[in-house]
C-alpha cells in the first residue's frame, strides 16, 4: 500500500516529507474539481489526498512535518486566498504558473469615476481534453518527407545523392496528431467575465484577477488576468491627474452683467455666481468637484475656462432691446464707458 501511495504521488520510496508535500500540492492544484474539468477530477483528487494522508502518517520528521490539524488549517487558508483572488506569494515561488493574460479595458470617464460592473469577453487557452495537452492522439499516420519526396535521398551542392537530413534517410514521418487541436495541445475557450471596477481608477491602473489567465497544465497553477484601464475621449472634459478641465463659452453680455451660470460636472450641473466684469477669458476652480479620490489620494478640482462669445445674428426685437440698453448705458457715460467719456472731453465728440 505504501508503494501504491508513492506511485500515486509520482514519488520513489524513501521520499522526504518536503518532497511528499511538494508532490501533493502540485497534483492537488492540478486535479482539484474547481480547477479541472476532467471527468475523473474528483476521484483523482480523493485518491491523491488518501495517498498523501497515508505517507504523512508513516513518515515523521519533527523539524519539517506539521500536525494534521496544522496541515488542514494551512490548506483551508490557501483555498480562501485563492477564492478571493489573492494567491500566496510563497506558493507562487514554488509552484509553476501558466502564462498571464493582459488586456486593455476601456471605460468611459463616468464609468471609471463612479465605478461600475462590466462584462469582459476574452479568449484563453487550456490543455486540449482529447490529447491532454500532448498534441498527439488517435491512430498513427504516415506522410512522405517533403524534401526528398519519400526517397530518403537528396542532391547536395555537387549534385551527388546523399541522405536526406530532414527525415534522416527514412523518407517518411510517422505522426499521431490530435485531430481536435491539430497538434497544438491547446484548446481556445471564449469566456465572459463580470468585472467589478472600483471608483476613481486612473488610465494605466491595473486590475488583477487571480487565476483567470491561461489555464495550467501538468501541475501548473493558472495564470492571472491583468486589465489595464483605458479611458475613452470625453466630449467635455479632459483629465489631468485628478483635476477635470473644460472650456465653456459664455455670453459676453452675461459676463458684463454677471449673474448665475451653470457649470458642467460629471454628475450634472453646479450653479455658480459670475461676477460682473469685462468680457474676457476667466478661469474658475471649484475645489473637490473633479475626479474622485482613491485611497489616500484626494478628489481633484473642477477647472473651467470661460471665454466670451458675441451674438452672431439678431432679430429686430433683439436689436431693439440692445439699442435701448445701450442708450441707458450712455446716459451715465462717465461710469459705464469712461474711455468714451475721456475721448469726448478731448474733443472727439465736438
Amino acid at each position: 500500500m505504501e508503494l501504491d501511495a508513492h506511485a500515486i504521488l509520482g514519488l520513489k520510496p524513501g521520499a522526504t516529507p518536503e518532497e511528499i508535500k511538494r508532490a501533493y500540492r502540485k497534483l492537488a492544484m492540478r486535479w482539484h474539481p474547481d480547477r479541472s474539468d476532467h471527468p475523473q477530477a474528483t476521484e483523482r483528487f480523493k485518491e491523491i489526498g488518501a495517498a498523501y494522508d497515508m505517507l504523512t502518517a508513516a513518515v515523521h520528521d519533527e523539524n519539517s512535518e506539521k500536525t494534521e490539524a496544522d496541515e488542514s488549517a494551512e490548506e483551508s487558508t490557501e483555498q480562501n486566498e485563492q477564492e478571493n483572488g489573492e494567491a500566496d506569494s510563497a506558493e507562487q515561488d514554488t509552484t509553476p504558473c501558466a502564462a498571464d493574460i493582459r488586456r486593455n479595458f476601456e471605460l468611459s470617464l463616468e464609468e471609471a469615476a463612479a465605478g461600475c460592473r462590466k462584462t469582459l469577453h476574452y479568449t484563453r487557452g487550456k490543455a486540449c481534453p482529447t490529447c491532454e495537452g500532448s498534441g498527439e492522439a488517435g491512430l498513427a499516420r504516415t506522410r512522405f518527407c517533403g524534401d526528398c519526396h519519400g526517397s530518403g535521398r537528396v542532391h547536395d551542392e555537387n549534385r551527388d545523392l546523399v541522405r536526406c537530413p530532414a527525415c534522416n534517410g527514412r523518407g517518411i514521418f510517422t505522426e499521431r496528431i490530435c485531430p481536435d487541436c491539430a497538434g497544438s495541445g491547446r484548446d481556445s475557450t471564449d469566456l465572459s467575465l463580470e468585472i467589478n471596477v472600483p471608483p476613481g481608477m486612473l488610465p494605466g491602473d491595473e486590475l488583477r484577477l487571480a487565476g483567470q489567465g491561461e489555464q495550467g497544465g501538468d501541475g501548473e497553477l493558472p495564470g492571472d488576468l491583468y486589465l489595464t484601464i483605458v479611458l475613452r475621449s470625453h466630449a467635455t472634459f479632459q483629465l489631468r491627474g485628478r483635476d477635470l478641465h473644460c472650456r465653456m463659452p459664455v455670453s459676453a453680455l452675461a459676463m458684463i452683467a454677471g449673474g448665475e451660470i451653470e457649470l458642467p460636472t460629471l454628475v450634472g450641473h453646479s450653479l455658480h455666481v459670475l461676477d460682473a466684469g469685462q468680457p474676457e477669458n476667466r478661469e474658475i476652480r471649484l475645489a473637490g468637484l473633479g475626479y474622485p479620490g482613491r485611497g489616500r489620494l484626494k478628489r481633484g478640482d473642477l477647472i473651467v475656462e470661460l471665454y466670451p462669445v458675441y451674438p452672431v445674428k439678431l432679430s429686430g426685437k433683439q436689436r431693439k432691446f440692445l439699442l435701448q440698453a445701450n442708450a441707458a448705458l450712455l446716459d451715465d457715460l462717465e461710469n459705464t464707458f469712461p474711455e468714451i467719456a475721456a475721448w469726448g472731453r478731448r474733443g472727439g465728440l465736438e
